[in-house]
């Protein structure tokens, strides 16, 4: 090799050093690869949670609150729980399904700013908006699991006690000596129609499209509701008709309305949870966002809640204390409410 080869070999040589593409490349599937596919999983999902909770208004804010609240009473006190682990896989499901339904809609709503409303964003809208009665029915019916999380004993000697001390008597069993046909359907009746105050005065909100009510409403509720089944987990009891089950003369007979309350009863019923009364608390909260937000709706409503409030005792379903108890939660729930929805970011609003 001449001098000029010699020359010629080292500057290649230096080149190739220096050369970037010189190093040696990654192979697919490779231990750097994989770290790389996994952060950018982890960060696709972090961005797609980002989203969701953005998407997330005051009724999100409390359901998912409740949820992480009570998940966390099922960590504590799994011991007096048959299957903690499947509720805490189902406290996080529901808080899931809630996260997606929120992202979802708004990612579609957000494509109806451009392109107008569609079937989709129509199907997705309704959804986002009435989907927490759903709620509402599902940590109900969840309370029979949750009633004894924390307190295994029930508590019903203590309301049976304040009821006599404040009446006199045991208003449930004193009550049954008026009992009649047509006083029994009356009354169920009036029961019945705690299901229809929000469902009435979210469908006006809702068709007026008067968004910032109508998640008010919902709000005042959820606070409320929330408020009596973090209570029950504390306090169980389990109310006059499974206590007195024994001394009733009869069972309740009158019309369609009563044999109504009869079939909801038997399918959704639960064991517990009666203190304070979630019928009542449900229906004061909507009171008091009629009277907030269509205050000629309060006086329709106010006559049947009144009604329903004595018939939760007369049918036997609540003592004189529950009733009580829910008129608070219930009010409770409106102020608190009412605070949240003043918070930034609170009113939710959707395309259009």
């Amino acid at each position: 090799m001449n001098d000029a080869e010699r020359e010629n070999y080292r500057g290649n040589e230096a080149a190739f050093a220096w050369r970037p593409e010189a190093r040696v490349p990654q192979v697919k599937g490779s231990a750097a690869s994989f770290g790389a596919e996994r952060q950018g999983i982890a960060t696709c999902f972090s961005r797609e949670g980002a989203a969701a909770w953005a998407a997330c208004g005051p009724f999100e804010w409390v359901a998912l609150a409740y949820l992480a609240v009570s998940s966390a009473l099922i960590s504590v006190f799994a011991e007096n729980l048959a299957h903690p682990v499947k509720l805490f896989g189902v406290q996080a499901l529901a808080a899931a399904l809630v996260l997606a339904l929120c992202r979802v809609e708004a990612r579609v709503a957000e494509q109806a700013k451009q392109q107008g409303q569609t079937s989709a964003s129509r199907f997705w809208r309704f959804w986002r908006h009435w989907y927490p009665h759903l709620f509402f029915l599902f940590c109900f019916e969840e309370m029979g699991k949750l009633v004894h999380l924390v307190t295994p004993a029930w508590q019903d000697a203590k309301l049976i006690a304040f009821d006599q001390w404040l009446t006199g008597v045991n208003p449930s069993l004193w009550l049954e000596r008026f009992q009649q046909p047509a006083l029994n359907e009356f009354m169920q009746f009036a029961y019945f129609t705690y299901f229809v105050f929000l469902l009435i005065l979210g469908g006006i909100l809702y068709y007026r499209r008067d968004w910032e009510s109508y998640w008010g409403v919902m709000t005042y509720s959820a606070v409320g509701y929330v408020l009596g089944y973090v209570i029950s987990m504390f306090f169980p009891v389990q109310s006059p008709w499974f206590t007195f089950a024994n001394m009733w003369h009869g069972d309740l007979t009158g019309g369609p309305f009563t044999a109504l309350i009869n079939m909801i009863e038997k399918c959704g019923r639960v064991h517990g949870a009666a203190f304070p009364s979630q019928h009542v608390a449900g229906a004061v909260a909507a009171l008091w966002g009629a009277w907030r937000h269509r205050r000629w709706l309060f006086w329709i409503f106010l006559p049947f809640a009144l009604c329903m409030c004595v018939s939760t005792v007369y049918i036997r379903n609540h003592y004189v204390v529950d009733v009580f108890g829910g008129m608070a939660t219930g009010t409770l729930g409106y102020v608190i409410g009412r605070r949240i929805m003043k918070t930034r970011g609170a009113v939710a609003t959707e395309a259009g």
